[in-house]
């Protein structure tokens, strides 16, 4: 095969990773900038932007260490039997791109996933070795997300957790039986039990009052998965629930939804196009309901038919559009758990409520102030001076409501 550069290198492999979309830094520490040459990168390959929680917004190095693989997933551009372009970074290879990139200032962490070349045991020690590299040979302090190999022997899995701020092994898709069909070489079972013992490392990282020695850290950052959306007949209301389950079983910290994207000479078991990108949008609203506004799947499922969310509108919408007889709430007596559950309003809003209403009576005007949407919200509530009266029968919320969201202006709620 003929010599490939570093250059060339990079833009395929950072090509190759772009269908993983559990690229997120929220275990990061927040750290002082280093000093370099410049802020920001002129050139795009591999730089992939994240949101922690807290809003800042990372930029990482997100590379494939390769993209052969000898396993043939159908739905998967890197299978074996895909005519693409390949090309592999070797361990030091990595580490060099890693340090250049982050003393320059173009990044805060690397993203690290591969292809499975030679065995899947294999495969993992490059991953570990490029991490223990940089924590140990070069004192790197930056964020580090490598990708699990469920298949790799439990050992190296641990060793990751040593040198990884978090770890992610991709479930893939909702049903296992639709994992076996496409994914033959892979086993849910397997992938469950490496998210296991992920999770009881955790715990066992976790310092206790008790403890006069602090316990090593382990993936400060928890773990991930990555659910495709699309590639099988699984509705919302399935993909929401093996995410509850996740969620329950694994102490994950995301589960990311990754719509299918058709390609080059595939499979004809699989769909001819992608789902539409508002049904993944939806997905993660739905998601975050489940995170953080108390909503159970079962509970998001009523506002969806057929097992399909409603594309037109945000599903904490679509279930107060089918359950208007718990509304309105009033906001100065309702439960957190109830004005969470009010269109509209977020947990910043929620609050900022239940702080100020402890020294005051909030009116319509004080909701007002709290809150960016009241327009959506004033069909939901009542404040000293304001009760919606006949306005949720007499107008059609619905389409009222519904939001002319266009893809690129995308927004949780």
């Amino acid at each position: 095969m003929a010599r490939i550069d570093l250059r060339r290198k990079l833009s395929i492999l950072a090509d190759a990773a772009k269908y993983d979309a559990s690229c997120a830094s929220s275990g990061a520490k927040k750290r002082d900038s280093r000093s370099g040459s410049g802020v920001g990168s002129t050139e795009g390959m591999g730089i992939c932007h994240a949101y922690t929680p807290d809003g800042r917004c990372v930029s990482l190095l997100k590379i494939l260490l390769t993209n052969f693989c000898i396993f043939d997933c159908a739905y998967c551009i890197n299978r074996s039997s895909s005519n693409v372009e390949r090309a592999r970074f070797t361990v030091d290879e990595v580490v060099d791109l890693t340090l250049a990139f982050y003393k320059r200032n173009y990044i805060e962490g690397l993203f690290l996933s591969s292809g499975i070349i030679r065995s899947s045991d294999y495969t993992m020690e490059q991953l570990v070795e490029v991490a223990r590299k940089l924590r140990e040979e070069h004192d790197f302090r930056g964020y580090i997300h490598l990708k699990l190999i469920p298949e790799a022997d439990p050992k190296l899995i641990e060793l990751a957790g040593l040198y990884a701020d978090r770890l992610s092994a991709n479930i893939e898709l909702p049903r296992d039986e639709a994992l076996g069909r496409l994914a033959p070489e892979k086993d849910a079972g397997v992938i469950r039990k490496a998210m296991g013992q992920v999770r009881l490392k955790l715990e066992e990282a976790k310092p206790q009052k008790r403890d006069r020695i602090k316990p090593p850290a382990f993936a400060p950052g928890g773990q991930s998965t990555q659910l495709i959306v699309g590639a099988d007949g699984a509705p919302d209301t399935e993909i929401l629930d093996r995410s509850s389950s996740l969620y329950g079983g694994y102490g994950l910290r995301r589960v990311y939804y990754s719509a299918f994207s058709p390609i080059p000479d595939s499979s004809a078991i699989l769909p001819v196009s992608r789902p539409p990108l508002m049904r993944e949008h939806r997905l993660y609203q739905a998601d975050w309901l489940m995170r953080f506004y108390g909503f159970t799947a079962p509970e998001i499922a009523i506002g969806a038919d057929d097992g399909m969310l409603d594309l037109a509108v945000d599903p904490k919408l679509a279930w107060a559009l089918k359950k208007r007889d718990v509304f309105p709430v009033n906001v100065n007596t309702a439960d957190r758990e109830d004005l969470l559950r009010v269109p509209g309003l977020g947990v910043k809003a929620v609050n900022r409520i239940v702080s100020v209403r402890r020294y005051r009576t909030l009116r319509f005007e004080d909701v007002a102030r709290l809150t960016r949407s009241i327009d959506k919200v004033r069909p939901w509530i009542t404040a000293l001076d304001w009760t919606p009266g006949g306005l949720t029968d007499a107008i059609d919320l619905r389409a009222r409501l519904a939001p002319e969201e266009q893809p690129e202006q995308l927004s949780l709620f």
